[in-house]
């Protein structure tokens, strides 16, 4: 092993800067992870754009990224059973980078036929979709709606419900073209949202008026308030993303009257009694199916680590379908 690896760095500009940087070491409770892929995601822009010195940012130089996959390389002191070589995915920062280290309780093992260059674009989703249903309380046989449904991780969000037994997943998109495509993924119900600008009365219509039991939103804005009446009777309403914006004006007789529960989450790293939990209850009820290979990831591209310039502005256009990634050679 050498001394310094590749990185991407923010703090430096507008743009991740591939530099060399120093090997870390992993420390009590820690692992090193020799990463060979990593991909992309809507939250690397904010980061970046924070972190840029010319923009008013706070020039705080740190490497880049949150997703991964590799094997482990070296195992600290009370690391858990991982040892080296085995093969591993997971949600951590710092992981555009060739060697990553990180808290053992947040790494997840890689099926051993699931390719690096797959597996990366797996974690960050299945945490957040697989936590967000369990936010929700959902159980087999109940109704799901996700909206901002043609993201990779709404994507991601259908198969995991599918996975779980949802009775009857809808799910929305602005794309006529993406229909077909979440259909295809597990979607009983695909709502055009750029069509029809009824989306309660839309959902409704799918489900004999009675509304869904859960909805992962993805969108907020408008979509959220629209989400509330479409929700089934004591049926709950989980916030993830705000790609529409972070506030909302919402009818407080639908929350109230239909006894309804909202949720925010962000399954944070520091924020391990939530998050660890999730992460051991996903190991036994989704990675088999991962195994399976009944839950994939949609990838758009897949790029070496020195063509980050053209992944960042694939991740700038919002174009994509699927992920984007990143390979360390």
């Amino acid at each position: 092993m050498t001394d310094t690896m590749k990185a991407l760095l923010i703090g430096r500009g507008p743009e991740w800067v591939l530099d060399d940087v120093p090997v870390p070491t992993p420390g009590p409770g820690e692992v090193l992870i020799r990463n060979h892929a990593s991909a992309t995601n809507n939250a690397d822009l904010p980061m970046l754009a924070e972190a840029d010195p010319t923009r008013g940012g706070t020039g705080k130089e740190a490497i880049a990224g949150f997703e991964y996959a590799g094997e482990i390389a070296a195992v600290g002191q009370d690391a858990g059973d991982w040892q080296a070589g085995d093969p591993v995915m997971g949600t951590f920062p710092a992981s555009f980078a060739a060697y990553i280290v990180a808290d053992h309780r947040f790494v997840l093992p890689r099926p051993k036929d699931l390719a690096p260059q797959v597996a990366c674009a797996l974690p960050t989703a299945l945490l957040t979709e697989f936590g967000a249903l369990t936010a929700a309380g959902f159980q087999p046989g109940q109704s799901v709606l996700i909206t901002g449904a043609s993201t990779g991780i709404g994507m991601i969000g259908i198969q995991v419900a599918k996975t779980l037994g949802a009775s009857k997943i809808i799910a929305t998109t602005r794309s006529t073209d993406k229909k077909n495509l979440l259909t295809e993924l597990g979607a009983d119900t695909v709502i055009l949202t750029a069509k029809d600008d009824d989306l309660t009365q839309a959902v409704l219509a799918a489900t004999g008026g009675d509304g869904v039991n859960a909805v992962l939103d993805h969108v907020a804005g408008d979509t959220f308030a629209a989400c509330l009446p479409a929700t089934a009777l004591d049926g709950h309403v989980v916030n993830i993303g705000r790609l529409a914006g972070p506030t909302s004006t919402i009818d407080l007789d639908a929350l109230s009257y239909r006894h309804l529960t909202v949720h925010g989450v962000s399954f944070g790293f520091s924020r391990g009694w939530e998050t660890v939990p999730i992460l051991q209850a996903l190991r036994a009820e989704v990675l088999p199916a991962v195994a399976r290979g009944d839950i994939a990831p949609v990838i758009d591209t897949t790029l070496s680590v020195t063509q980050h310039r053209e992944a960042a502005e694939k991740l700038r256009s919002g174009n994509t379908i699927g992920k984007t990634v990143l390979t360390f050679a």
